[in-house]
């Protein structure tokens, strides 16, 4: 009877043309509503926006703001203290009720300076395995693409709480944004000969096993929030582009992602089995001696003993950046990423991928004279410094200071970013995008420093890099859409957008961000290719000369 009713209301309200009947109507679909709430067990905003869901573990409840539901502090792992110290992720531990999803989780243990630069109030604990979700649906039938952020900070620090990485603007411009939290530092990334034994299959890499369990629980659960399993973009930037590249190289990652992002990030170079300066993935022999070393000057001698240790204790005994490192522990990384992508063993999808113009200004801070810069190239680049210094002026000290920024630029950064765009589109079946953010403020006239395009890519100018001027909002509303359409379609170009062609490796170009955005020719391209010649001789591979010549 009540259904009849209804029903007749909306035909009445449809055709007639009165504004009684036009009262009629609505109330009609009000009531539908409420009845509905009452027949589902839900509440009626729910119908507005999607502000509670059901996930692994229990009931959530977000929080709405400019048409954004915003759910913080969702648990997706049991919390990895006591004897799930230095283990994989565990499922998470059921609560009743609803849980209420309005902060963020802790901060991964870390120099509590880090947390406080980056404009978050978290606190910090061991405790930290907790993500976020910014969702514009209406309806958990949606099916809106979804963007998973993996934050940087060297594999020592980073949270999703900072500021400059809040989802609602992105949100906004029609995707369900998620960001994961991982272990950073010895709790994240600490192996050691006990440590392997006791898995079976080496150690070291919880950290990266904390962002597949993250991975893992989107493709299980975010469909409650409008979101499509299978439409997932991974993006980070540093240690995050860095995780997003050897996310690509993991067999178990496979399925979980569709898309790929990568800002300054990258893992191409060989393996590290020594003091190599230029090499960041450590073998698992190396990185069993390192952790060794570091638990014995603890005076924690034996894995029993390591985990009955405080976390103040571990994180307190003086952490170097650097020092922690994802591990190619022969299972999860297999090894020598550029040499997986050579063989195409990598997880194939389209990726985009760019680097900053000053990204040395980040970390270089001392000048150098004329004969210290050349000797430092001489000592480190060997058989190729004769190449390098003709590349990288030096003759006075501001030259040598910004080669010295410069060489960081390709070395860390430039240089991975262009091996991996040029082996994708090489051996893969999806289209490559690469960028170079040049974006110049008052306060940096020399180029983009390290993490400035964030607060672009996520539309939060008030943070790392950010400008109040009309041109940075311009630059933020491209980026965002930019990034927005790969995640969507897996192509960044759109409608009334400069178009930004695939990468192709026999004439490359780059979608260059600055005061003018297009597509133009790859800057520092005869830079890039020098590093080319170096790794190569670094794994005793034929120089691109040399394959040149071959090939002619």
């Amino acid at each position: 009877m009540i259904v009849q009713w209804l029903r007749s209301s909306f035909r009445t309200g449809i055709s007639g043309d009165n504004d009684g009947l036009r009262r009629k109507a609505r109330t009609a679909r009000s009531s539908l509503f409420a009845l509905l709430a009452i027949v589902l067990g839900v509440a009626p905003s729910t119908f507005g926006q999607v502000e509670t869901a059901k996930v692994i573990g229990g009931q959530v409840e977000g929080f709405v703001k400019d048409g954004i539901t915003a759910f913080e502090g969702i648990p997706f792992a049991a919390p990895p203290v006591g004897d799930l110290r230095w283990k994989a992720p565990q499922p998470v531990v059921p609560w009743t009720g609803v849980r209420k999803a309005d902060q963020f989780g802790p901060s991964p243990m870390q120099d509590a300076i880090w947390p406080m630069l980056m404009g978050s109030s978290a606190k910090i604990s061991e405790d930290c395995l907790y993500l976020n979700v910014w969702t514009p649906a209406k309806s958990p039938a949606e099916k809106l693409p979804v963007m998973v952020w993996i934050y940087g900070g060297g594999f020592f620090s980073g949270m999703t709480s900072a500021s400059m990485y809040d989802g609602m603007k992105l949100a906004q411009k029609g995707v369900v944004l998620v960001s994961i939290a991982y272990r950073v530092g010895p709790f994240g990334f600490l192996a050691h000969p006990e440590l392997s034994r006791e898995s079976g299959h080496g150690s070291g890499n919880y950290g990266l096993i904390d962002q597949l369990a993250g991975l893992k629980w989107v493709q299980q659960n975010i469909r409650q929030f409008g979101g499509d399993p299978a439409r997932v973009t991974i993006f980070g930037e540093s240690a995050g582009g860095i995780s997003v590249s050897m996310l690509t190289a993991v067999p178990d990652a496979k399925g979980l992602f569709q898309q790929a992002i990568c800002e300054s990030g990258g893992s191409m170079s060989p393996i590290k089995t020594g003091n190599e300066i230029d090499r960041f993935v450590p073998s698992l022999k190396l990185a069993e001696e390192n952790g060794r070393k570091f638990l014995d000057k603890l005076g924690a001698h034996d894995l029993k003993a390591a985990r009955a240790l405080s976390a103040e204790t571990i994180q307190n005994s003086g952490i170097a950046m650097g020092q922690f490192w994802p591990v190619a522990d022969g299972t999860l990384l297999r090894g020598d990423e550029y040499e997986l992508y050579l063989k195409g063993q990598y997880n194939d999808t389209p990726v985009l991928l760019g680097s900053n113009s000053d990204e040395g200004a980040f970390f270089v801070h001392d000048q150098v004279t004329p004969a210290v810069f050349e000797q430092e190239v001489r000592k480190h680049f060997g058989a190729c410094a004769d190449a390098m210094l003709r590349l990288y002026p030096h003759t006075t000290e501001e030259e040598a200071f910004k080669s010295t920024k410069d060489l960081f630029r390709e070395s860390v950064f430039a240089w991975p970013t262009w091996a991996w765009a040029t082996l994708h589109a090489r051996n893969g079946r999806n289209p490559t995008y690469v960028y170079y953010f040049d974006h110049r403020l008052p306060g940096s006239p020399d180029g983009s420093s390290h993490a400035t395009e964030i607060g672009y890519v996520f539309g939060n100018l008030n943070g790392w890099g950010g400008g109040s001027r009309p041109e940075d909002q311009a630059l933020a509303d491209l980026m965002s859409a930019c990034w927005v359409n790969f995640a969507t379609t897996g192509n960044p170009n759109g409608p009334g957008l400069p178009i930004w062609p695939a990468f192709n490796e026999k004439n490359p170009s780059a979608m260059v961000f600055d005061q003018t955005p297009g597509a133009r020719p790859m800057p520092n391209l005869e830079k890039l290719k020098a590093f080319d010649d170096y790794f190569a001789q670094q794994r005793k591979q034929p120089t691109v000369s040399e394959m040149k010549k071959s090939a002619d």
